[in-house]
């Protein structure tokens, strides 16, 4: 058995949820992210990275 060294990427929440869409708020838990600043690292998968492009403006990716 061969361990896989899955990528991480590290998001960050930036912006607060008051007033954006129900689909983004949905998104943004969906990454784990919970009040400003809160930080979640996810493997970097080509649907997470959908998840970051879709809330960009709320999120920042920090590495």
């Amino acid at each position: 058995m061969a361990k896989t060294t899955a990528k991480k990427v590290k998001v960050t929440l930036v912006m607060g949820l008051i007033g954006t869409r129900e689909t983004h708020r949905a998104t943004v838990r969906g990454l784990g992210l919970r009040g400003i600043n809160s930080v979640s690292e996810l493997e970097d998968t080509p649907s997470v990275r959908g998840m970051i492009n879709k809330v960009s403006y709320l999120v920042k990716v920090v590495s």
